[in-house]
């Protein structure tokens, strides 16, 4: 039974939230919708995989940019937690520089990927629709995951 004296605290969702959420959940609908055609005709819908494949990418990528706006990535908590104040705030500091200089490095070789998508008219496999509709999604989500991390870095900095 809840208690009404204290109540619980109420969750803060993020933009990476609700797109997560979404994308997730058109992936469900479109891998339920490919396997009950599959199961009732035989045969199957390949566009499907080719739009499953870009859904992960955007959800992997919006999983990252949450994880690191949380300070929930990966790291030795071991280590991280084994010594003092200063050097935790160290470690944060040089933690968030790696994540900024890694997806800042993502960035660009997906801008890249992208504008050769777009320049070169590349038309993807299965539907046939620009191959940039999907390879945007790269250097887009790795930038807001570098400033997810500048975000960070200005919190760690900030701190005594």
């Amino acid at each position: 039974m809840p208690d009404p004296e204290n109540p619980a605290p109420r969750r803060r969702y993020l933009p990476e939230d609700w797109v997560g959420a979404l994308a997730l959940g058109a992936l469900a609908l479109i891998t339920f919708a490919n396997v009950l055609v599959r199961y009732l005709t035989n045969e199957s819908f390949a566009w499907t995989e080719e739009l499953s494949v870009s859904l992960m990418v955007v959800l992997t990528m919006v999983a990252g940019g949450a994880a690191v706006a949380r300070d929930r990535h990966i790291r030795i908590e071991f280590l991280f937690h084994g010594g003092s104040p200063q050097r935790r705030r160290r470690l944060a500091i040089f933690s968030a520089l790696a994540t900024i200089a890694v997806f800042l490095i993502l960035f660009g070789l997906g801008l890249r990927l992208f504008w050769d998508d777009y320049r070169y008219d590349v038309t993807s496999p299965g539907i046939g629709v620009p191959q940039w509709w999907y390879t945007i999604w790269l250097p887009t989500l790795s930038l807001t995951i570098a400033l997810r991390a500048v975000q960070r870095l200005t919190q760690a900095w900030r701190s005594r």
